[in-house]
């Protein structure tokens, strides 16, 4: 019998060590090493059967390939479809994640059912759920199709057994943190058993050209859990994003061998099952309440999608020696530099002023281009001053108070005359053909903006400010 060896395996990264640490040498990471036992005869097994099999024994020149079986099957809604690039690739592996509750399930077994009625057979396996929970959920959903197979199991020896002989259209596994393999010495989970898994649905995948879906649960820093590896097995990773409490989800693709890594898909979350919101813009600034001071609108751009979101911002008078920054939906160091610009560029005194950010509708907002916005939200409602309410905002503002131009403008400016706005104010910037209706103010500093659109007249003591 070979002699089992006994090593230690760091959960973050994967890498191997002879002996237990209390940090990993690679990454860095503290107390992530757990001991594993595998024999020699047996990994050389396992090295074996995780080779995808080639198409052919020699090397094929480009030109005499044809891609005319590979064409991308279309997917339920366009939301999904534009994230994946513009339909699913026969034979790709796509890894989903996503907090706990937040959707990943619910819209999956969404897109099996609707797979199912157009391409045929689709299973959905499920290694955390029983069939009659998996059949509870569908008819609370109203999912009803005759092609989709579900199958409760978390061994992955069994489950590939079943796709063998199903030879479905389309495999979502749920999830590949859950299920394990007989002969990998080591718990399910664990960086062995997902990688190993992972590489055996691979290979089904492309030998079979079949796609496959695959589940991911995610850590405490909102990353997949498992090691990095398995990001780099899979052919692309998508996340579902949002607040728990929020409907609205965002579907981001932040890997994609067959697309863009730029699109994002927008759901919102409702009793029948995620449905898909085909103009977001509208929906996140529908209640909002026009001319109310500290409230501004920022044009985003979320990939190709330009979005309209409403920017909310609160300027409280404090006695406390150390005024509060709080931000939800945007970055707070972000926001202690645009309070410090707006109290060294403009001269607004916020000293001792609590401040309070918030995006609308669960968005978080990283792009540059909502600094205006922000900064004019805060000074909107620092001198009690309304904005039109048919203005939008766009730029990135410096450390000098400068306006720094954005890519795209004439795209966002388009999207906001769609939903009815009138004015807009960014940086200097030549656009290839006029906005019909629109009237654009160049500025080139964010004081120019506070004097212009908030008016002198309006500098006078904030409410809420203490008497002297």
């Amino acid at each position: 019998m070979a002699k089992t060896r006994t090593h230690y395996i760091c959960q973050q990264c994967g890498a191997q060590h002879t002996r237990w640490m209390g940090r990993c040498t690679e990454c860095g990471t503290w107390d992530s090493l757990v001991e594993e036992r595998s024999s020699p005869r047996a990994t050389a097994a396992n090295g074996r059967k995780r080779g995808i099999v080639a198409e052919s024994d020699a090397p094929v020149l480009l030109t005499q390939i044809s891609s005319d079986d590979t064409k991308r099957l279309s997917m339920r809604g366009e939301e999904l479809q534009r994230v994946l690039g513009g339909g699913l690739v026969p034979g790709s592996v796509v890894l989903v994640g996503g907090d706990p509750g937040i959707g990943k399930s619910t819209l999956l077994i969404q897109v099996a059912a609707e797979f199912a009625r157009t391409h045929g057979k689709t299973l959905y396996v499920s290694a955390e759920e029983s069939t009659r929970q998996i059949k509870l959920r569908a008819d609370r959903l109203g999912l009803d199709t005759d092609n989709l197979y579900v199958y409760s199991e978390t061994s992955l020896d069994a489950i590939l057994e079943q796709m063998q002989q199903l030879q479905p259209a389309l495999v979502i596994v749920d999830s590949i943190q859950t299920v394990y393999l007989e002969d990998v010495g080591s718990a399910a989970g664990s960086v062995s058993q997902v990688r190993e898994g992972a590489l055996r649905l691979l290979q089904f995948a492309k030998q079979q050209h079949t796609p496959i879906f695959l589940v991911g649960h995610v850590t405490k820093e909102g990353a997949i859990a498992g090691p990095r590896v398995l990001e780099h097995i899979v052919d692309a990773v998508l996340y579902l994003e949002g607040e728990r409490f929020h409907q609205y989800r965002l579907l981001r693709g932040v890997k994609n061998r067959f697309g863009s890594t730029n699109e994002v898909g927008v759901f919102e979350m409702t009793q029948l099952g995620m449905r898909e919101v085909p103009n977001p813009s509208e929906v996140f600034i529908a209640e909002r309440s026009a001319g109310t001071p500290g409230s501004t609108v920022a044009v985003m751009l979320e990939g190709t999608r330009p979005l309209l979101i409403e920017v909310q911002a609160l300027t409280s008078h404090t006695g406390n020696a150390q005024p509060r920054r709080t931000a939800n939906g945007f970055d707070v160091n972000r926001l202690l530099m645009l309070v410090a610009v707006l109290s060294k560029r403009v001269g607004l005194p916020l000293f001792n002023q609590d401040i309070y950010v918030n995006i609308v509708g669960g968005m978080r907002i990283s792009e540059p281009a909502a600094d205006l916005a922000v900064a004019l939200a805060i000074a909107s409602s620092f001198r009690n001053a309304r904005t039109d309410p048919d203005l939008v905002l766009i730029g990135e503002i410096g450390l000098s108070g400068e306006l720094r131009s954005v890519s795209q403008l004439e795209r966002r400016l388009s999207e906001a005359v769609k939903l009815g706005f009138r004015q807009a104010v960014a940086p200097p910037a030549t656009l290839n053909s006029s906005i019909p209706g629109l009237h654009l103010t160049a500025a080139r500093s964010l004081s120019e903006v506070v004097t212009q659109v908030l008016g002198r007249a309006t500098a006078s003591e904030p409410t809420g400010t203490s008497p002297s």
